[in-house]
This record gives structure tokens, sequence and C-alpha cells, in this order.
């Protein structure tokens, strides 16, 4: 899983070189510097492409690997970058209780009070590199994923905003892919 994890690791590195590339070449005025960020960019894509390829080489090889990612792409929402982001940078999946991996991730609601002072619940905390693209996997499943959708479109309606809405509606995905993953059990929908 280390080795996993690093491969992952390096290739989110180059998403964001990449991003910051494609940024300059937007900025740039001179045509060799474009044509520079330009070749930049080129072997950029070339290094994400073969990252990617040793990434599947990795998760084919393991057959527990294999096994995760089909149970976790079984849920409507989430694709091969979630599902393969969440076997790296998340291997405590299925081996904990639902609030210990809201908080690994950072959806756990945190208290802020103080004697008699009852602050507001925030999230904090947790690995950014599996709350970001379960966020984006999010957004896909309260479109999507009639049980999702229902729990979030609930919870607008309470009145509750939306950002707060969307955490909730993370942290019940988050649990959910816990628990298929704890009971290897791909998606049904009696799992909301």
């Amino acid at each position: 899983m280390v080795k996993g994890r690093i491969v992952y690791s390096h290739l989110g590195t180059t998403r964001c070189r990449r991003g910051d590339e494609k940024q300059r070449l937007a900025k740039a005025q001179d045509r060799v510097a474009q044509s520079s960020f330009r070749a930049v960019l080129k072997s950029l894509e070339a290094e994400r492409t073969r990252i990617d390829k040793a990434i599947d080489k990795l998760i084919e090889a393991s057959p527990v690997w294999c096994a995760k990612q089909d149970l976790l792409k079984s849920v409507p929402g989430i694709g091969s970058v979630v599902a393969r982001t969440l076997i790296a940078e998340l291997p405590e999946l299925g081996q904990v209780d639902r609030h210990q991996i809201a908080a690994l991730v950072g959806v756990a609601p945190i208290n802020h009070d103080s004697g008699r002072y009852r602050g507001k619940r925030k999230i904090q905390g947790g690995r950014v590199e599996v709350r970001a693209p379960l966020y984006m996997a999010c957004l896909v499943a309260i479109q999507h994923n009639p049980a999702l959708k229902r729990f979030y479109c609930r919870l607008r309606e309470a009145g509750k905003p939306a950002h707060l809405a969307l955490v909730a509606a993370m942290r019940k995905l988050l649990t959910i892919l816990n628990a298929m993953l704890r009971d290897r059990k791909p998606w049904a929908p009696a799992h909301s």
C-alpha cells in the first residue's frame, strides 16, 4: 500500500504542476515562453498518463484493491478517480467506525464550546487529498444518486445552508462507502 500511496502522491503533484503551467501559459506574452510552457505541459501530460497506467497496474496486481475499486465504483457518483484516491489515501476505509472515518477525512462536525458558550459546529482537519475528490463526487452523487439526493433535498428544505447540506451528504456518502467495504457488499439503494 505504501508504494500505491507514493505513486498516487506523485500523481497529485503532477496535476498541481500541470495547473500551474496552464496558468503561466495563459499569462505568457512572449512566444518563446508560450512554446516553453506548452512543451512542459506536454511532458506533464505524458507523465500523468504514465502514472495512471502504473496505478492501474498496482490495483490490478492486488485482488484486494481490485475488489475495493469494484465495490466503490458500484455507487452512483463514484468514478475511477475517487475510487483510486480512496484506496490509496484512505486505507482505513472499511476498517474503522463511521465516527473515526469522518474525523480522518475531516467531515466530522467539531464543536466549539467553552463553558456555557455553545459555538457552531465546524469541520476541520482531516485529509484534504481525500476530502477534495469526495466533495466533487458528492456534487455528482446528489444529482444521480437517489438516496443522497433525497437526503440533500431534505436538509435544504429544512432551511440548512447549501454548503452544510453538501458536507452532511459527503459524510453520509463516506459512511455508506465505509459500511460497504466493511461488509464487502456492492451498492444497493437500501443503503440509504
